[in-house]
């Protein structure tokens, strides 16, 4: 290997930061609190304490690794120990070879940033330094510790007891007290010492137990002896790296305890090593609420307990309660006595002190939180009120519900079971109880958040970055109001709102997913405004008598003063709300527990020198090495953690390339836990002869290029969050595009232009601020009247669960009643008056003719709206009088909507009707003029298309295609549908039954991909993305993979069971264009990629390692076929037949006959039938050759009205070619189907607005098209 490294650093994710020994100084001990002790005084004596000693990683530098005659004395030498400098003690230099290096000053160690030395003695001695009279029992407390920056580091601290001795002296070089015999001592005096290991990880648990392991040695061993065993334990944790995220949890043997170390879930999850449900055993399920409100509304919090430990215990799980928000105020668990000033602080925190204190600082303190771990009480400081609200009282009464089904107390499962005879078994067993039930508290609180913020996202633009919290608080109940307006006024909100904009995917996302309604996940899909379904207005009805009352207020400044029912009032304890309707949808979510696993970490062995530690580390590379080679393929979440620990011990080892090629592993098994600044900081050291050895290595080659093209100083995201205001300017078009997005009211840019003419009609083009907050009050005051629509059960029976009404007209008389016009996405029908009962009109599938006419009545002329229905003789009359003009325009929409939906079989049509409608309804509202109806009329989109451009969906086309679906919808613009992957069902174990549906997986551009449940063409999984560029092709692997190629070369591996992206293949070098399938009867599939540099690899689907590799002479591959054997490979000139190790058998060129047309392959198509199908870039026709001579010139099939050809992929025995061509006078997407035995084509379908991109077959009973981005829709197509 190449030479080692520059320097030895310091174990990157090691456990330990500092390790300290605190106590008495012992001038104080000689002074006359002793003398007071011998002279029977009662009570403690205080004490001032500070640092003794200090232990800072690396224990073993550079310059240890000399030859080992060396070795041994230096290491010896080598206390990383820091002294009071008053004390100035004499530092031993060693016995080490003459001239030998010289061991650090004690005074120059390098202390990590947040650990103050000067705090640390009051922290580790809170309650003071007390000299006692008999032995104490031994404990242990947690600190938390904040630097500058608000970096955490977390501290342990052992406190235990030794007798003092009369006497001390120096013992090589440094102070230690010794007994001088029996009558020497000073019987019944006992000094408390501590012991404080600092981390970067809250390994509470874990470092409580290490540091019960270390006490059994300090209480017994001499008094010269202390140091040694507490830098032997500082080096062993110093030496254990803290797991990777995953189900890895490390195991070490600090006899005679097994200590483990556990990871954290996810990159996003905290590192939980304490007991979550210690608050639940303090406080009642209302009080939990209480403290969560206080900490959701940011209050100044102060914990009280007369245990140290669990003061900060109790934070922390708070702290975890609110994964994944995060209290972003100063957070200090534990102030001694020195530290109360803190508490005056006028911003907001969450402290604790020692109940001795809660008297002094509830008199002396205003506005705080009293919280009384011991007897589960909350007070408030001064006995003043502090306006703490209720958190919203549905999710306080499901969350109250959950937690009185949770199983507290670990005894009552042990009561069937003997007892353990074996201590780390029975700790094991106890362990494996705690990490489920912490499971059930995480899911639960998270279900908490989730039912509390879930419709903040109802409220975001992502596109511009706003949140409009005036209409988020006007959705909610009245009750619940005061405390959504404190909440979003929080730093922890702002902070939760960026992440929602950035659509960042972590626990609160996927629960929200999780747990959504099929309502929601179907208006996932739709452009129109969203009202209360028929089945919402039910559910609501039979909940009235226990539901809160949700009356939805308006937005217009001008309804101020409605009256609204008050709520009772509802009293600070959250009592307990019988609520026995609600049902098992209250029960903790039955979460399995998620598999861990366990790595034994190897035996330390001493002396501390550094043969020894590499020696240890290279006992950890060959355990790992071992663990790795019994580990399945398939198992590659568990090999990544793996990869990500050899890779640093290798490290440690100074094997730089070694650590870089088992970090480049990562890729390939779990990219979440790659570390990058880690690899930038090692490729950065890399020696000149390594770093040419890398360069001659590809696996690395790539990855050193990545970090090296990093930028530096890379501009920053804007990741600001805009609350929703009003403009106060005019606006031009682009600036009203904008606005109108910002508001939420309308995303589509197409809309919103025609929007813009309708209400500049007749003006300059621009619209000033009165007009628009105008025109927004009139849709939110439309919003609010749909919201209050509530039909009888009667009515409701008539229509289908997932109708909304729309809009309901002024009381008129009709030729069928009084009554009330109702519009809803499907039909009209009237409301009637009196008794309220329900009369069809007509569903607007059946309409056949609207008009608006004038009916005389004496000598009054009354606008009437006529209806003539297909399937009735009778035609509808309605006397609207001034809304008939505006009627006329909505109906006749809705009907040219309706029809086209019909034509298109795209339902969005509907949809975007509504939204027309509504819009229409909103501009009337506004301009309030007799010119508000030709205004109006601008968005009358589909009537007019309908009535100017009559043109009929062809019959073939029509017969063929079965159904469209948009992946753009929610978007500002239509996006093009780069790739298409359908994907069979599976009743895999390994996924629910629901989610074993067959998948439309969608690729849009900039690596997004959208994947929907090809049994019901709803969404299943909103976007999310795979890189940053455009994503060429998609085939699925092993059932269970689907594998995506991008323009930015890498190769993207979707898992389909937890629908992520954690794995990436970054061998090619050029863009991928192809990616080619072999299913592997028993063995693994093999999967065979190409990029554009004529690169062709093949790859193991299982271990995804590089099985075969080739490079096609003449480069620039389009794409690989499978066929008989062979790779057929296609590049500009030629196609070329090749044998699976690349040596080429055949070759068509682009000879002669193609000359003229100065033209290069784009693409082909093999048939069974030994028929080779190829297009030629940008010519209208598809050339036929016989694979039993390719020498024989092709049958060239010209193709009608077409521009030219996309794409073509082969069903059944025919040949589906998308392309660019003429229907009616127009460009556009246009598919051919041929009969490959005929050569001829059958049928022509009029497929999109624009170009065919991509065609994908779906079981072969199915072809599936997609578009450009002039439509970005997806076509489903029947096969004959």
């Amino acid at each position: 290997m190449a030479e080692a490294a520059p320097h030895h650093p310091a174990l990157p994710s090691g456990l330990l930061e500092l390790c300290a020994l605190l106590g008495a100084p012992r001038d104080s001990l000689r002074g006359p609190e002793q003398v007071a002790q011998r002279k029977g005084v009662k009570g403690p004596s205080s004490l001032d304490p500070e640092v003794l000693s200090v232990f800072v990683p690396p224990f073993v530098t550079k310059e240890d690794s000399q030859p080992a005659a060396n070795c041994m004395t230096l290491g010896k030498n080598r206390k990383r120990s820091f002294r009071k400098k008053r004390e100035r003690p004499r530092v031993e230099l060693g016995k080490g070879v003459p001239g030998g290096p010289r061991g650090p000053d004690p005074e120059d160690v390098s202390i990590p940033n947040g650990v103050d030395l000067l705090a640390l003695p009051q922290l580790c001695f809170p309650g003071g330094l007390c000299v006692a009279s008999e032995p104490r029992e031994d404990c242990v407390h947690f600190l938390v510790l904040t630097d500058v920056c608000g970096n955490r580091t977390y501290g342990v601290v052992a406190q235990y007891y030794r007798p003092l001795h009369d006497e001390y002296f120096f013992y090589n070089g440094k102070t230690h007290w010794e007994a001088l015999g029996p009558g020497g001592s000073a019987a019944g005096c006992f000094v408390p010492f501590a012991v404080c290991v600092v981390s970067r990880f809250p390994y509470y648990n874990a470092l409580k137990d290490c540091l019960s392991c270390l006490l059994t040695h300090l209480k017994f061993c001499k008094d010269f002896e202390v140091d040694n065993h507490i830098k032997d334990f500082a080096v062993k944790l110093s030496l254990i790296p803290s797991p990777p995220p995953g189900p890895l949890h490390l195991i070490f043997n600090m006899k005679p305890l097994q200590i483990v170390f556990p990871s954290r879930a996810d990159p996003e999850s905290p590192l939980i090593d304490l007991d979550l449900h210690l608050p639940l055993l303090c406080f009642r399920p209302e009080k939990v609420l209480q403290i969560l409100t206080c900490l959701l509304t940011e209050q100044r919090i102060v914990f009280f307990s007369s245990s140290w430990a669990l003061l900060t215990l109790v934070a922390e799980c708070f702290m975890a309660y609110l994964h994944p928000l995060q209290w972003q105020h100063t957070f200090v668990p534990i102030l001694s006595g020195q530290m109360l000033d803190f508490l005056m602080a006028p911003t907001s925190f969450l402290m604790g002190c020692h109940l001795d204190h809660f008297e002094e600082v509830s008199k002396e303190a205003d506005g705080l939180i009293l919280i009384n771990i011991d007897n589960g009480n909350i007070t408030y400081s001064n006995d003043e009120e502090v306006d703490v609200p209720d958190i919203p009282l549905l999710a306080a009464q499901t969350f109250i519900q959950r937690v009185q089904s949770l199983q507290l107390h670990h005894e009552l499962d042990l009561a069937h079971l003997c007892t353990s005879t074996d201590v780390n078994e029975g700790r094991a067993s106890r362990r494996a109880w705690q990490q489920r039930l912490n499971g059930q508290i995480q899911q639960l609180t998270l279900q908490l958040l989730v039912s509390i913020f879930r419709e903040v996202k109802n409220h975001l633009n992502y596109e511009h970055r706003v949140f409009n919290s005036e209409e988020f608080l006007k959705t909610r109940a009245l009750g619940d109001q005061q405390f959504y307006k404190q909440v979003l006024d929080t730093y922890m909100f702002h902070a939760f709102l960026k992440a929602r904009l950035s659509r960042r995917m972590d626990a609160f996302a996927q629960m929200d997913l999780h747990t959504q309604s099929e309502e929601d996940r179907i208006n996932g899909m739709l452009l129109s405004p969203r009202r209360p379904t028929i089945e919402k207005m039910a559910s609501r009805k039979s909940l009235a008598p226990h539901a809160a009352h949700r009356r939805m207020v308006v937005s217009m400044p001008n309804l101020h003063d409605i009256a609204v029912p008050e709520l009772p009032p509802r009293n600070s304890s959250l009592r307990k709300i019988q609520t026995a309707e609600c049902g098992s949808s209250r029960a903790v979510l039955d979460v399995p527990p998620k598999s861990t696993y366990t790595f034994k970490i190897p035996e330390i062995h001493f002396p501390l020198v550094a043969q020894c530690v590499q020696a240890f580390y290279a006992d950890c590379v060959a355990q790992l090495s071992k663990a790795m080679g019994s580990l399945a393929p398939e198992n590659s979440v568990l090999l990544a953690r793996y990869f990500y620990l050899r890779g640093l011990v290798q490290l440690m080892q100074g094997q730089l390339l070694g650590a870089l090629l088992d970090f480049q592993s990562l890729y390939k098994t779990d990219v979440r836990v790659f570390p990058a600044d880690l690899v930038q900081t090692t490729v950065e050291s890399l020696s000149t002869p390594e770093r040419t050895q890398a360069e001659c290595m590809p696996e690395l080659r790539r990855l050193i290029s990545e970090v090296m093209d990093r930028p530096v100083d890379a501009p920053k995201a804007d990741d600001r969050v805009k609350n929703f205001e009003l403009p106060r300017k005019h606006m031009q078009l682009d600036d009203f595009v904008k606005r109108v997005q910002e508001s939420g009211i309308v995303k589509d840019s197409g809309v919103i232009h025609r929007l813009f003419e309708a209400l500049t009609v007749g003006h300059q083009k621009q619209i000033d601020p009165e007009t628009f907050k105008d025109f927004y009050n009139c849709w939110k005051e439309a919003e609010a009247e749909a919201q209050e629509v509530s039909l009888p059960l009667s009515v409701m029976e008539q229509l289908d669960k997932n109708e909304c009404v729309y809009k309901l007209s002024r009381s008129v008389k009709t030729n069928r009643g009084v009554g009330k016009i109702a519009m809803t996405q499907k039909r009209l029908f009237l409301l009637t008056e009196g008794r309220p009962g329900y009369v069809e009109i007509s569903t607007f599938r059946n309409i056949e003719d609207v008009r608006s006419t004038m009916a005389t009545f004496l000598l009054l002329r009354i606008p009437m709206l006529k209806i003539k229905m297909a399937s009735k003789k009778e035609v509808f009359e309605a006397n609207l009088k001034t809304e008939c003009d505006l009627w006329h325009l909505m109906v006749k929409e809705m009907w040219a909507g309706r029809k086209l939906a019909d034509d298109h079989k795209d339902p969005q049509y509907v949809q975007q009707a509504l939204t027309h409608v509504l819009l229409m309804d909103a501009v009337v509202g506004t301009l309030q003029s007799p010119g508000a109806i030709y205004a109006a009329s601008k968005l009358s989109y589909f009537d007019r298309m309908k009535n100017e451009m009559p043109m009929a969906v062809p019959k073939t086309t029509s017969e063929t295609l079965k159904h469209k679906i948009n992946p753009s919808a929610g978007e500002t613009a239509p996006r093009a549908v780069d790739a298409l992957l359908y994907t069979p069902g599976h009743l895999d174990p390994a996924e629910k039954v629901e989610d074993a549906h067959p998948k439309l997986w969608c690729a849009l551009d900039e690596g997004k991909v959208i994947v929907f449940d090809a049994s019901s063409w709803t969404i299943h999984q909103h976007c999310f993305r795979v890189g940053t560029s455009r994503l060429n092709c998609m085939v699925m692997a092993e059932q269970s993979q689907v594998w995506v190629g991008s323009e930015d070369s890498v190769i993207y591996i979707i898992n389909v069971h937890s629908m992520s992206c954690n794995k990436q293949l970054t061998d090619h070098r050029s863009s991928i264009t192809g990616l080619a399938v072999q299913d592997g009867v028993q063995a693994p599939s093999t999967v065979y990629s190409c990029s554009a540099d004529g690169t062709v690899l093949a790859w193991n689907a299982s271990s995804l390692r590089v099985t075969g590799r080739f490079q096609v002479p003449s480069g620039g591959l389009l794409a690989i076929r499978l066929h008989d054997g062979r790779l057929w490979c296609c590049t500009g000139d030629s196609i070329l037949v090749v044998n699976m190790n690349g040596s080429p058998c055949q070759e068509l060129k682009i000879d002669g006959s193609f000359k003229e047309t100065g033209t290069s392959f784009l693409g082909f198509q093999l048939m069974p039938e030994e028929q080779l199908w190829v297009a030629c870039a940008g010519y209208p026709d598809v050339y036929v050759w016989s694979l039993q001579d390719l020498a024989q010139p092709p049958q060239r099939i010209h193709l009608q009205d077409c521009s030219e050809i996309n794409c073509m992929i082969r069903v059944k025995k025919q040949i589906w070619v998308g392309t660019t061509g003429l229907s009616q006078g127009r460009l556009k997407g246009k598919i051919y189907v041929m009969d490959a035995e005929r050569r001829t084509v059958e049928k022509e379908l009029v497929a999109h607005a624009d170009t065919v991109k991509t065609l994908c077959s779906a079981e072969d009973r199915y072809v599936l098209s997609g578009a450009g981005r002039e439509e970005g829709k997806i076509a489903i197509w029947k096969v004959e």
